[in-house]
Parts: structure tokens; C-alpha cells; sequence
């Protein structure tokens, strides 16, 4: 993806979401600079506070284990498989979902999410199951890098269920979607609700009824917005979100991850570097009480 930012931070006319956003500056919550083997860190999840990362598309297909507060990987995990263009991750506990559905042409016929059993500190890689599915909306498929509304780059596991959130480029919208994560056979991806966020989504996580997403303009502004579950379902664009400016990905780096815990929310960055700025790959906690 990092190419792709480099290419948006260029283009112009982007509308400028009508939602005022607080300002909170990500870079004052930098825990970390992330380990040189996590250069792309494009997803984050978190299994009883241990945190849990990958790489971006065509790199390696291992997952990480994050120590909290430090560069060093704690475990490294071989999933076996091939990294096209993974760019998301979540768990239910016992299994992590890895999302294999990078889409920046708009031309993927093989999107699919992973589901990996995660048992005894181990991954369970003779047991991974496929869970294809395809987007029933879109009936074109030639190539229009960058200017299609249906690549996604954020999930969740909520109620049984996959729930992925899309990363719109025409429409700078976030489409929610439902995928049966019992079905094998090629599905299609229910579409639940939609939001005009103002900038395209990068990740997701749920924590005690609230999801939260983060993702950047065109312009290299970067964003967090939290919406609240709906109390009469899974929807969650029902009631006005909290919108938070975190910086520039100038300094603060290409944020592609999030994860909720007890305590707060971890972000993580990919390395940005352009000839006039370089920012190394990094890890931050924002604690609940400072998105009140």
C-alpha cells in the first residue's frame, strides 16, 4: 500500500468530510518504534492484551508477536501461506481471520479471508480454513487503480460472524459488510449500512459495544472516528460518531493498524519515507480516558 499513499498524497479535490474532528496528536502516545522484520505492519489484533501483526501485501505471511512498549518481536508464527495482499487481521479467541482481500485495481476474483486456529501458543496451519466470497454489487472489473469502492482493508469478529469494512476510494465511503464465516463456497458479502467517513479506512476494531477505525485523506491527514453498536443489532452508523484528527502521516507514518484493549487503543504505523521525510514504522497506545 505504500506506494499507493505516495500516489494519493499528489491527487487533489478531495472532499473534506463535513464532521468536525478534535484534534489529538498520535505522535505525544509513540510507544515503540517497530522491529525492521515489521516494516509494513498493515493490521492489528489483540488476544487477551497480546498484540498480533503481519506484514503488507507480497511480503512475508508470518505473524508477529508485538512486546508492548518495545522494537522486539516476541514470537514469530508461519501460517505457510501466501501473502497477495493481506491487509487485516482479527480473532474470536481461539482462531485469528486474516484478510486476503487487498483490492486497489478493483480486478480480484479471489478475495477470501483465512480462518487460522490458534491453539496452545500455536498455530494450527493444517487446519486453516478458506472462507471466499465476492462483493454482489460490482459487476465491472477492469482495471481502475485507486478508483474503485470495493477494496477493504479493515474486519472484525463480532456475534459469530466476519464484518468487513471497505475502503472506498470514488465515494471516500465505508461500506459494512457481513461474511458467514462457516461457509466454504464462493459467498456474497451482505452489505448492512454505509458512512461518508471523509477518508478512506484502514483498519477496524471492536471493544465493549464501540468500534473504532482509522485510515488518512489524500492530503496525508489521518484520522480515528469510534461509533457506537446499535442496541437493536450489528449496526453500527446509526447514531453520530466522535471524530479524531491524529496528525500527518508526515510524522506520525502511514497508520494501517488498530486494536482495542482494556486499557485504550494500540495504532500502528507503516514506515513512511518520501526524500524529504523519512518516519520509521511505530507502535502507539491512546489510553480511554483521553477519547472522552
Amino acid at each position: 500500500m505504500k506506494r499507493i499513499f505516495y500516489i494519493l498524497l499528489i491527487l487533489s479535490g478531495f472532499q473534506i468530510s463535513a464532521q468536525k474532528a478534535q484534534s489529538l496528536n498520535l505522535k505525544k502516545y509513540k510507544i515503540a518504534v517497530l522491529s525492521d522484520s515489521l516494516q509494513e505492519s498493515s493490521g492489528l489484533t489483540n488476544i487477551n492484551g497480546r498484540l498480533f501483526s503481519f506484514n503488507d501485501s507480497g511480503k512475508t505471511s508470518e505473524i508477529f508477536e508485538i512486546k508492548p512498549g518495545s522494537s522486539n518481536i516476541e514470537k514469530t508464527f508461519q501460517t505457510g501461506l501466501k501473502n497477495i495482499d493481506w491487509e487485516a487481521i482479527t480473532n474470536d479467541g481461539e482462531n485469528f481471520y486474516i484478510g486476503e482481500f487487498g483490492n486497489n485495481l478493483g480486478t480480484r476474483k479471489d478475495l477470501k479471508v483465512y480462518e487460522i486456529p490458534f491453539r496452545n501458543d500455536s498455530l494450527m496451519v493444517n487446519s486453516i480454513k478458506t472462507i471466499p466470497f465476492f462483493y454482489p454489487e460490482q459487476i465491472d472489473f477492469s482495471p481502475k487503480n485507486i478508483n474503485n469502492n470495493f477494496d477493504a482493508e479493515a474486519m472484525i469478529f463480532l456475534d459469530g460472524n466476519v464484518h468487513l469494512f471497505t475502503k472506498e476510494w470514488i465515494t471516500n465511503t465505508v461500506s459494512h459488510y457481513v461474511i458467514d464465516k462457516n461457509l466454504t463456497e464462493n459467498q456474497p458479502a451482505q452489505k448492512l449500512e454505509s458512512f461518508k467517513t471523509g477518508f478512506v479506512v484502514t483498519d477496524a476494531s471492536f471493544f465493549e459495544n464501540k468500534l473504532y477505525v482509522v485510515g488518512y485523506t489524500k492530503k496525508a491527514s489521518v484520522y480515528l472516528m469510534i461509533f457506537e453498536k446499535d442496541d437493536s443489532g450489528n449496526l453500527f452508523f446509526n447514531k453520530p460518531p466522535k471524530k479524531f484528527s491524529l496528525g500527518r502521516a508526515f510524522k506520525i507514518g502511514q497508520i494501517e493498524g488498530i486494536t482495542a484493549t482494556e486499557k485504550g487503543i494500540y495504532i500502528s504505523g507503516e514506515r513512511f519515507s518520501i526524500k524529504i521525510k523519512k518516519v520509521p514504522q511505530s507502535l502507539y497506545f491512546v489510553p480511554f480516558e483521553d477519547l472522552q
